[in-house]
């Protein structure tokens, strides 16, 4: 079986294809369960990062953060809490998503997101064209989060391929120094047209 060597982008989700969470999702999700904003928005990220990487249930996240604020973990609470939280995740960039699908012609693309296995499957089930992409790597269902080497090898060896193939993009620039780090080329992302000039040097040239 040959192995397809063309170079490979490699695309965090949000911040770059897809945009950061809903304005005023987090004092929503306070809200609904009768807590400060702020002390919300503290234990929200806090317990965030297990569930993130597909070590705990979203059920066992809730009730971390629901207790961390002194509040009943029932399970509506947790389900209301849960659908909220996922609906605030759910905005793309189309701009972006164009040009990533139309760079497919010229690079295997592949996608490394940091979101929990529930997000991820309703992710899915809106975008279906994350399903044409070379690969699709997400924290929850791998077991491991960026900045971990192991989210970045994962992807090396799904497709088959030396982390030099890659170029990987991402808005954070803790998680690009960690994709460097594993050999591969990064690109902290700020815009589609700082990308874009980004990935047509580092791409061979055509015929």
């Amino acid at each position: 079986m040959s192995t397809d060597r063309r170079r490979i982008v490699l695309f965090d989700l949000f911040g770059v294809i897809a945009r950061h969470q809903r304005p005023g999702a987090l004092e929503k999700m306070a809200a609904r369960c009768g807590a400060a904003a702020d002390a919300f928005t503290s234990a929200y990220w806090t317990h965030r990062p297990p569930y993130d990487a597909g070590r705990q249930t979203a059920s066992a996240y809730w009730t971390d953060v629901l207790r961390a604020l002194a509040r009943p973990a029932d399970a509506d609470t947790i389900e209301e809490l849960r659908l909220t939280d996922i609906d605030s995740w759910s905005r793309v960039d189309d701009r972006m998503v164009a040009y990533v699908r139309g760079l497919r012609d010229r690079a295997r693309v592949a996608l490394l997101s940091n979101i929990p296995a529930d997000h991820a499957d309703a992710f899915l089930a809106a975008q279906p064209w994350l399903r044409d992409l070379d690969h699709v790597a997400f924290s929850g269902r791998i077991g491991a989060a960026k900045p971990d080497p192991a989210a970045f090898r994962t992807c090396v060896g799904a497709l088959r391929a030396a982390p030099a193939d890659f170029l990987f993009v991402d808005d954070r620039e803790e998680n690009v120094r960690a994709a460097r780090a594993v050999g591969m080329d990064g690109h902290v992302f700020t815009s589609q047209d700082g990308l874009a000039a980004v990935v047509d040097a580092w791409l061979p040239a055509g015929p």
